[in-house]
């Protein structure tokens, strides 16, 4: 079973819909989940799969071939990118947003940035003493 077929979107109000869903594809082919290459749906397929309005779904489409995630090739559909710098370009993009989320959710529960950096160098060494990546 495809990967989008097992997706369950929560969305969440503080950001445009296309962005998660954009976002949820992103993390995905980092991660590998989705290969260099892949086909994926088309955008009626996908917006029923997600239960998500077909124009939102465009926009998603477009967003992520604006940016370079994806092509389209007429008569057969939409791709991944192959493009290796795309792919680290984005992995460190997707870094970069899960580390000033982090700072910031840590600085609006009051710790100063020495506090962070040592609450992070310990949560490291546990998860190296646990085996943990």
């Amino acid at each position: 079973m495809p990967l989008w077929e097992e997706w369950r979107l929560a969305f969440d109000d503080r950001s445009p819909i296309y962005r998660q869903i954009i976002l949820q594809f992103s993390q995905a082919f980092v991660r590998g989940d989705i290969k260099p290459g892949e086909r994926i749906p088309s955008i009626r397929e996908i917006s029923a799969l997600l239960t998500v309005n077909s124009n939102t779904m465009q926009r998603v489409y477009q967003e992520m071939e604006r940016e370079g995630l994806i092509n389209s090739k007429r008569g057969t559909g939409y791709f991944f990118t192959e493009e290796m710098n795309m792919i680290e370009k984005m992995r460190r993009e997707l870094a970069a947003g899960s580390q000033s989320r982090y700072v910031e959710e840590m600085r609006a529960l009051g710790f100063a940035d020495g506090e962070i950096l040592k609450s992070l160098e310990l949560f490291m060494k546990e998860g190296e003493k646990n085996g943990s990546n």
